[in-house]
């Protein structure tokens, strides 16, 4: 694991900004099966294609519009709510309770905030399986982003607008290395939470990864003690770690 950095700008950070999914809970919990799952049979249903074919057009979405639901409601007219309440009715079970993560977020300085391409229910639901509720100040989710997707750099900046946040002094965490870009770009700190293997074509390329690519500023692998080395005593301690080496 990489640890945060001297001179990193964690130490004005005043906004900590998280992505949900495979971030702030494991790959392993393997919801998004259960949601992929769900988002075919939605496309199914509603759009009278065989599974395989609305498995093909979720993937073409996803990928040409960031996400499968704005291309349903670009080319569809498909209700967003709908489908966000069909699509994330799920079963958490597999979510652990996380209370060493629970504790590393509570001491970090500042306001927090979860920022997700996902709905509020669907947050609200996985931070309590997490134990992490009550803990973030806010909720930027798909609908305050008027359903345009990180990483549309207008999400951005909406989403820095409604919450007053100085990008200067703001830290994001995500596992998808594009929604860091824009964020970088903002001059946020960014960190990149290795989540673990999926088929995302994004996490297959991090395996490959010798090196951080310059618009990620740290990688972690164990979030919740990253972040509890950059815990207010840390930061008063000067005692946060150097990473001399960004190899992964």
């Amino acid at each position: 694991m990489a640890g945060p950095a001297a001179g990193s700008g964690f130490e004005t950070t005043k906004a900590w900004v998280f992505d949900l999914d495979n971030t702030l809970y494991p790959a392993d919990c393997n919801l998004f099966s259960q949601i992929d799952t769900r988002m075919g049979a939605f496309i199914s249903e509603h759009l009278g294609l065989s599974h395989e074919e609305a498995h093909t057009l979720r993937k073409h979405y996803y990928y040409t519009y960031g996400t499968t639901l704005a291309g349903l409601m670009k080319l569809h007219d498909v209700p967003p709510q709908l489908f966000l309440d069909y699509v994330h009715d799920i079963d958490l079970s597999a979510v652990p309770r996380a209370p060493e993560l629970a504790a590393a977020v509570k001491a970090l300085p500042g306001e927090k905030y979860v920022f997700t391409n996902g709905s509020r229910e669907h947050a609200e639901r996985v931070l309590t399986r997490l134990g992490l509720t009550d803990l973030f100040d806010d909720m930027f989710d798909i609908r305050s982003a008027d359903y345009i997707p990180k990483p549309q750099p207008e999400t951005y900046d909406r989403f820095l607008r409604a919450h007053g946040v100085a990008p200067e002094r703001a830290a994001m965490f995500d596992d998808l290395p594009h929604n860091l870009k824009p964020a970088h770009q903002l001059g946020m700190t960014t960190v990149l939470v290795a989540c673990g293997a999926t088929d995302h074509p994004e996490h297959q390329a991090i395996a490959g990864w010798d090196a951080l690519p310059p618009f990620i500023h740290h990688w972690t692998d164990a979030l919740d003690q990253f972040l509890s080395e950059i815990s207010p005593a840390a930061l008063a301690a000067g005692s946060l770690t150097v990473t001399e080496d960004t190899k992964l």
